[in-house]
């Protein structure tokens, strides 16, 4: 079993620091879509979760498997940038849900 070292843990953190300062420079999706419907964009997001969910668990078996030049930290921030996703979305979810509570409940 392989050790983690902290030259390794680093890189990760740098990777990750990359990775948010790239995320925060890019315009928003909604921008970016114009004319696309709220529909399609959320479609759109959930199926981007989704692949993220699929790559990352792909990404882990064969981490396991030995398969392929992957190393745990790739596989870790494949995992990491999945669930932080789908913790977004759910976010989002729970959000929409709430906004259409209120709608329903305004009187007439």
């Amino acid at each position: 079993m392989s050790t983690v070292s902290p030259t390794q843990i680093n890189q990760v953190l740098a990777q990750m620091r990359v990775m948010a300062a790239q995320a925060a420079s890019q315009q928003p999706k909604a921008e970016q879509a114009g004319s696309a419907g709220f529909s399609q964009l959320l479609q759109q997001s959930i199926s981007e979760v989704n692949n993220a969910q699929l790559q990352a668990g792909q990404m882990k078996t064969a981490f396991e498997t030995g398969e392929g030049n992957l190393d745990l930290a790739q596989v870790m921030v494949a995992s990491q940038k999945a669930n932080i996703s789908f913790q977004a979305m759910v976010q989002v979810r729970n959000k929409l849900v709430d906004a259409y509570k209120d709608v329903m409940n305004m009187p007439i």
